[in-house]
C-alpha cells in the first residue's frame, strides 16, 4: 500500500489513520523503524508538527514506540498496550497555536484593565511558579495558574473559560505525551523567563509589548516541542 498524500486542511487524526493502516498491512513491521519525521511529511504532504502529533497519538494508543536519540518504532504486538487515545483531544500544536492567538489578546487587555488587586495576583501567581520551578522543570499547576491569572485581568469572563479550557487539553494524553518526551532540566529557567517578560509588560501598562512577550513564549514553546526525536536519515 503506497502512502498517499494527506490533504492539509485534515488534522492529525487523518495521518494516525494512514500510518495505521500501513502499519496493519505490514507494510511498516513490528520491530521496524519509521522513516524519520521530514521523510513522513513530505510525503504525506502535511507539515511535521502534523505528523508528530500522529506519532504521538499512535504511540499513546500503543502502537509506535517513540524514543529520543533514536527515532520511532512499530512496537510487537505482545508490547501493545491497547489504550485508544481520546478521538476528539485537540493536537499539541493546535493547543499551541490557539494559545499563541487567544493569551496574547488576553495579555494586552490585562495591560490595559488590571486593577491592582489582579496585577497583585498575576504577581503572585509568577512568585509561586518561580518556587514551583526549583522542584520541578515543568511545574503544571502554578504555569495554569499564571496563565488563567492574566485572562482574568483581561476583564473579559468567556476568554478565562477559554484559556482554562485550553489549559484542560494541555493536561490532555496527546500534550503530556509530547512534552514528557522532550522536557529537560532548564525548561523551568527558560519558561519562568518568559513569564516574567509577560509580567512585565503588563505592569508596565504596555498592551503591545504584552501581547509581543506572550507570542514570544508560545513561538519558544512550540520551537521547544519541535526539537528531534531521532537521528535523521
Amino acid at each position: 500500500m503506497p502512502i498517499q498524500a494527506v490533504e492539509p486542511r485534515r488534522l492529525y487524526r487523518q495521518i494516525a489513520d494512514q500510518i495505521r493502516a500501513l502499519i496493519a498491512e505490514s507494510e511498516f513491521t513490528p520491530g521496524s523503524r519509521l522513516p524519520p519525521e521530514r521523510d513522513l511529511a513530505r510525503q504525506l504532504r502535511v507539515s511535521r508538527p502534523s505528523v508528530r502529533e500522529a506519532l504521538i497519538a499512535l504511540e499513546v494508543e500503543g502502537l509506535l514506540d517513540v524514543r529520543v536519540g533514536s527515532g520511532i518504532y512499530v512496537t510487537r504486538p505482545g508490547e501493545r498496550r491497547g489504550v485508544k487515545a481520546l478521538e476528539g483531544a485537540s493536537g499539541p500544536f493546535e493547543v499551541i497555536r490557539a494559545r499563541w492567538m487567544i493569551e496574547s489578546e488576553c495579555a494586552a487587555l490585562a495591560a490595559k484593565n488590571a486593577t491592582a488587586a489582579q496585577l497583585r495576583a498575576i504577581r503572585k501567581a509568577h512568585a509561586d511558579l518561580v518556587s514551583e520551578s526549583r522542584r520541578d522543570h515543568n511545574p503544571l499547576d502554578a504555569d495554569r495558574a499564571f496563565h488563567i491569572s492574566i485572562a482574568e485581568a483581561s476583564g473579559n469572563s468567556a476568554l478565562v473559560l477559554v484559556v482554562q479550557t485550553l489549559g484542560d487539553q494541555r493536561v490532555g494524553p496527546l500534550y503530556r505525551a509530547l512534552e514528557r518526551k522532550l522536557e529537560y532540566p532548564m525548561m523551568a529557567a527558560e519558561t519562568v523567563r518568559e513569564h516574567r517578560a509577560v509580567l512585565a509588560a503588563i505592569a508596565q501598562r504596555d498592551p503591545r509589548a504584552a501581547r509581543s512577550a506572550m507570542r514570544t513564549h508560545m513561538n519558544m514553546t512550540r520551537k521547544r516541542y519541535t526539537k528531534e526525536f531521532g537521528t535523521e536519515r
